[in-house]
C-alpha cells in the first residue's frame, strides 16, 4: 500500500496555533500534564473497581445486585481507559516518563496491550486519521463499512442495526483474538510492528495474568455459569461505550475521509487541517460526559495536541475554535451527545446502501 503524506511545507495553521496554546500555558504557569484532577480520578476508579472485583468474588449479595455491580465495574474499567490509560500511553498524564509507563499498562490489566494499542492509536490513528487502507481504526471491512471507499457487500444494508452487537463484543476480541492476530502477523494494517525481548515477555505475562483473573479465578469461586453471565455483562458494558466514544469522534456526518490508494500520494492539506477534517468533538458542555469519557468529547483538541492531558481541553477548546474561525476552517461539534450518537447511526446506514460504493 502506497504511503500518504501531508503538504506541511509553508503551512501556518498549526503553527500559530501552537504558539497560541504554549502562550496559554505559560501565562496560566500550568503544567501539559495531568493535574490534581486527573490524580483524583486515579484515586477513585482504580481502588473502586479493585473493590468491587473482589466483593463480586467474595460477597454475598442477589442476582441483581451482581448485575449491576457488574454494570458499575465496566463503566468503572472503561472510566479507567478514557481517563488514566489513555493519557498514560501519551505520555500525557504525568512530566515523568516510569509514571506514564507504569498507568500505561492499566491497558494490559484490561485484556488488551498497551505497546501494541500505542502503535495503533498513537501513531497510526493520530497521523492518518480516517485514512482508508492505513488507519486501523475504521479496518473492519468487510463486517462493517466505515467509509465510502471500503468495498460494499449486501450484508452492509443492516449494519447500522448489527454494529451494536459487534461493538459489544469488541472488549473480547481485543482480549482473546485480535492482539493474538496482530502479534503473529507483526502487522497492522500496513504498519510493521517490531517487538523487543521485553515487550515479548509482558504481552504472554499479562495475557495470563487476564485469564487467572477474568477468568480461571471467577470460574473456581464463583462457578463457570455465574462467571459467564459475568464477564458477559462485564464486557457488553465495555465494549458498546468504548467503541461508541471512539467512533462519535470520527465516524459521523461532519467528518471527512481519505483513500491511499495503490500510489504515493500527498493530501492538499496541513496534517492539522486533516485532523479538523476527520474528527470531531461532542457533549462539550456536558461535565458528566467530560469527567467520565476522560475529555474525548474534546477529540478535535486531543488530536491537534495529543501529548497534552485532557484535564485541559476544555480550556484549550476555546483557543482552538478562535483559530479555526480566523483561518476559515470547519470546527466540527455536536452540542448534544444524542446528536452525534444519531449522526453516527445515519453515516453507518447510508454507507450501508449500495449506491453509496
Amino acid at each position: 500500500m502506497a504511503k500518504v503524506s501531508f503538504n506541511n511545507k509553508g503551512q501556518i495553521f498549526f503553527s500559530t496555533l501552537k504558539k497560541s496554546v504554549d502562550q496559554y500555558f505559560i501565562q496560566n504557569n500550568l503544567k501539559k500534564t495531568g493535574n490534581w484532577k486527573l490524580y483524583l480520578k486515579t484515586a477513585i476508579l482504580i481502588p473502586l473497581s479493585v473493590g468491587i472485583y473482589i466483593f463480586l468474588l467474595l460477597g454475598n449479595y442477589s442476582a441483581v445486585a451482581g448485575i449491576l455491580l457488574t454494570f458499575i465495574l465496566g463503566l468503572g474499567l472503561v472510566a479507567i481507559a478514557f481517563n488514566i490509560m489513555h493519557d498514560s500511553c501519551h505520555g500525557s498524564y504525568s512530566s515523568k516518563k516510569w509514571v506514564n509507563d507504569l498507568f500505561s499498562y492499566t491497558m494490559n490489566a484490561l485484556g488488551s496491550n498497551a505497546y501494541m494499542w500505542k502503535i495503533k492509536h498513537n501513531v497510526i490513528h493520530h497521523t492518518y486519521t480516517n485514512v482508508d487502507g492505513i488507519d486501523d481504526d475504521i479496518a473492519k471491512s468487510p463486517v462493517l463499512r466505515l467509509c465510502p471507499s471500503q468495498k460494499w457487500v449486501p450484508a452492509h444494508k443492516y449494519q447500522f442495526v448489527y454494529m451494536f452487537f459487534l461493538y459489544s463484543l469488541s472488549t473480547i476480541l481485543w482480549a482473546w483474538v485480535t492482539d493474538f492476530i496482530t502479534y503473529v502477523s507483526r502487522k497492522m494494517v500496513v504498519t510493521e510492528m517490531k517487538m523487543n525481548l521485553k515487550e515479548h515477555f509482558l504481552f504472554w505475562l499479562t495475557k495470563l495474568l487476564y485469564f487467572g483473573f477474568y477468568a480461571l479465578l471467577p470460574i473456581l469461586l464463583v462457578g463457570w455459569q455465574t462467571w459467564l453471565v459475568g464477564y458477559l455483562i462485564l464486557n457488553v458494558t465495555m465494549g458498546i461505550t468504548l467503541s461508541m466514544v471512539f467512533q462519535l469522534a470520527h465516524i459521523v456526518e461532519k467528518t471527512e475521509f481519505e483513500e491511499a490508494g495503490e500510489k504515493p500520494k500527498q493530501l492538499e492539506t496541513e496534517w492539522a487541517i486533516h485532523e479538523l477534517r476527520t474528527t470531531a468533538n461532542f457533549a462539550p458542555k456536558n461535565k458528566v460526559v467530560t469527567w467520565f469519557a476522560g475529555g474525548l468529547n474534546f477529540q478535535v483538541e486531543h488530536h491537534l495536541f495529543p501529548k497534552i492531558s485532557h484535564v485541559h481541553y476544555k480550556e484549550l477548546s476555546k483557543i482552538v475554535k478562535d483559530h479555526c474561525e480566523k483561518f476559515d476552517i470547519p470546527y466540527h461539534s455536536y452540542p448534544k451527545m444524542r446528536q452525534a450518537v444519531l449522526s453516527h447511526i445515519k453515516v453507518m446506514k447510508q454507507l450501508g446502501k449500495k449506491e453509496a460504493a
